[in-house]
């Protein structure tokens, strides 16, 4: 069955209602969030993550999260979590991985869902 861009929003935008929390991660993370990005210091922490209204069948993002990682730390994934950081909704890999030599700060500009 193929939904019409209706039919598709109706569904992002529910899950946009209870996606409220993002983390990175160093490797896929699966269907349960594993290899969350973990330490440094300041230390790592999931971060609030916020929706604009889904059109087109896409959901995007209207915040820019700004997570702290560890040195050492390559990151490749990003997660999508409740917004009490407790039921993990999914992953995607990001566009490009990125590698902390030393502590510092990686900004999530854009991320999108779509259907």
């Amino acid at each position: 069955m193929a939904l019409t861009d209706a039919g598709k929003a109706v569904m992002l935008n529910a899950l946009g209602d209870v996606v409220g929390m993002s983390s990175l991660h160093t490797a896929d993370p699966g269907t349960d969030g594993s290899n969350e990005v973990s330490g440094g210091s300041p230390a790592y922490a999931k971060k609030a993550i916020t929706w604009n209204t889904a059109t087109a069948g896409d959901l995007d993002t209207s915040n820019t999260p700004i997570f702290d990682v560890p040195a050492s730390t390559t990151v490749t994934h990003l997660g999508l979590w409740s917004g009490d950081g407790a039921t993990f909704y999914g992953g995607v890999a990001l566009s490009a991985s990125e590698t902390f030599a030393a502590q510092g700060t990686y900004t999530l500009s854009d991320a999108d869902v779509n259907l």
